[in-house]
């Protein structure tokens, strides 16, 4: 699809180029990347055109929910703020867990979040804080999900208790 340059900054024009294709929202003008309308219609069409919203966007957390529901990953991109909002990181590991690596350290530490994130993948459980590697309920979701996730396991003693070592055995 042909993105007419000169036109980067009409509305109308971008918004029909975004909801044909996403990404286009690159080419747009930095007035149109922080315009909602055409940002939530290039994020409809594809959750990774959120790469190419403006600052202020990506600290929307409408826009960012939007993206992260259709493409978990691009959690990558949310603000600082969004990146410390539990809501917006649970909807994020829910559908990526690999997305905890986004999150901020509170929610690393985060019981529900880390959960959440190791249910979908046991591995993530090496960027989880300290105290929730040595959680068992933690450890356990890990290790059913990825038998791997034990190398990740903080407390010594838990390596050793029956219920891990007989998840490590299936």
């Amino acid at each position: 699809m042909e993105f007419d340059e000169e036109k980067c900054d009409d509305k109308a024009y971008v918004l029909d180029m975004v909801s044909k294709q996403g990404s286009l929202l690159d080419l747009a003008s930095e007035r149109l990347k922080d315009d909602k309308e055409v940002v939530m219609a290039a994020i409809n069409q594809d959750g990774n055109a959120l790469e190419f919203a403006s600052k202020n966007l990506k600290d929307d957390k409408e826009v960012v929910l939007a993206s992260i529901k259709k493409v978990g990953w691009t959690a990558c991109y949310v603000s600082e703020r969004l990146a410390d909002d539990k809501e917006t990181m649970l909807d994020a590991v829910k559908i990526d867990g690999q997305e905890l690596y986004y999150a901020s350290s509170a929610l690393r530490d985060d019981f529900d979040v880390v959960l959440a994130a190791v249910t979908n993948k046991g591995l993530i459980l090496k960027y989880a804080s300290k105290r929730l590697r040595a959680n068992k309920e933690i450890v356990v979701a890990a290790v059913k999900q990825d038998k791997r996730a034990f190398e990740y396991i903080s407390d010594e003693a838990l390596k050793e208790e029956e219920e891990i070592k007989s998840l490590l055995a299936e």
